[in-house]
């Protein structure tokens, strides 16, 4: 389950763990208040060559939001505050641009989150067999905070209308790359995703169409068209592969993943009897019992976080914290690797 990890350093900001709907007025007030958060924080900097030379940075494409000037407005204000640390003239406006910077992220997390609601319900939409609801209500708040980044005031729409569009896309985003067998850029799937539109397209208006067509429908090469095509195939196991002077199928290539394999059951069974020793060595009561119902050492069984929070009282995201500091103790004081508690569930199942 993919884990949300925010913009902002990998954290909730100050107050961020609310949510209020905003009207429309409302809406319009914060996004200025943060653009004029951004340029208190422009303004503390400017005048410093380091920064200057990043904000005024000329960008590889056209710009067609003010994210990239955003995105360039933080890495000035993240490089004077580490500057600063050596240089202590600078202390002064790195810790004035810090400030403001960090009331524009909050306000920022503040407006996107006003459209959780968005989030979950294009997730209810989507769930299907290749991500969950839960997953995709993540990749949502992604969504919701490049939404918050891109969005204008001054373009007469409502950031809810405008979020939705970015929601979408960045659910859809996953769901494709979740769906291949090998990952594909996000470009790639993008551009993969016109070619199909604009097939759909020529058939439903009975125009006859080949690749070429279609490479020049989504301005791209045809060689590159192809490719893209090409990626959803499925390839039969009896099909010929050419090895040697008589072509075997495909199938005779491929191992079983069924058979047993003795240096994998001799690694995992010193694993095992590492796990337990170091169980009663490094971890308290509440760690071993967090590991055990979520591994499912005791009965094969996986738990989820919410799940074992439930038998715990606790919420979801402290069992979390329970885990990943029961993990760190196991891999430092006791040599285990990590992934081994998975492999170990997968052994004991």
């Amino acid at each position: 389950m993919a884990i949300f990890r925010t913009s902002f350093g990998g954290g909730l900001p100050s107050g961020g763990s609310r949510s209020e709907r905003l009207t429309a007025e409302e809406e319009k007030d914060m996004a200025r208040r943060i653009r004029a958060a951004e340029e208190s924080a422009r303004d503390a900097i400017i005048d410093i060559d380091l920064a200057r030379a990043i904000i005024g940075r000329r960008p590889e494409r056209a710009e067609r939001t003010r994210a990239g000037a955003v995105s360039r407005l933080e890495e000035a204000v993240q490089e004077v505050g580490r500057a600063a640390r050596k240089n202590p003239e600078l202390r002064k406006a790195a810790r004035e641009a810090g400030g403001a910077w960090q009331e524009a992220e909050n306000l920022r997390w503040r407006l996107a989150m006003s459209g959780r609601r968005i989030a979950h319900g294009e997730a209810r939409k989507l769930a299907g067999p290749f991500m969950d609801e839960e997953d995709l209500v993540q990749e949502g708040y992604i969504g919701l905070l490049r939404a918050a980044k891109r969005f204008d005031p001054d373009r007469g729409i409502r950031f809810s209308t405008y979020a939705r569009w970015w929601v979408r896309a960045q659910m859809t985003r996953a769901i494709d790359h979740t769906g291949r067998p090998v990952r594909l850029p996000g470009c790639a799937v993008e551009q993969t995703r016109n070619l199909r539109k604009a097939m759909k397209r020529f058939e439903s208006g009975g125009i006859e169409y080949n690749v070429q067509d279609l490479a020049e429908e989504v301005g791209i090469d045809k060689e590159r068209a192809e490719l893209l095509l090409s990626q959803g195939n499925t390839i039969s196991l009896e099909q010929p592969v050419d090895d040697g002077p008589r072509p075997r199928p495909l199938e005779r290539f491929l191992s079983d993943d069924d058979a047993p394999q003795p240096d994998g059951e001799a690694i995992q069974g010193q694993e095992l009897a590492r796990m337990h020793k170091a169980f009663a060595a490094v971890l308290s009561d509440r760690q071993r019992f967090v590991l055990t119902r979520r591994y499912g050492l005791d009965d094969g069984e996986f738990r989820t976080l919410s799940e074992v929070g439930k038998e715990m009282g606790l919420s979801r995201e402290r069992v979390r914290q329970i885990e990943r500091e029961a993990l760190i103790r196991l891999r430092d004081h006791s040599g285990i690797r990590d992934g081994a508690l998975a492999r170990l569930r997968a052994m004991i199942a």
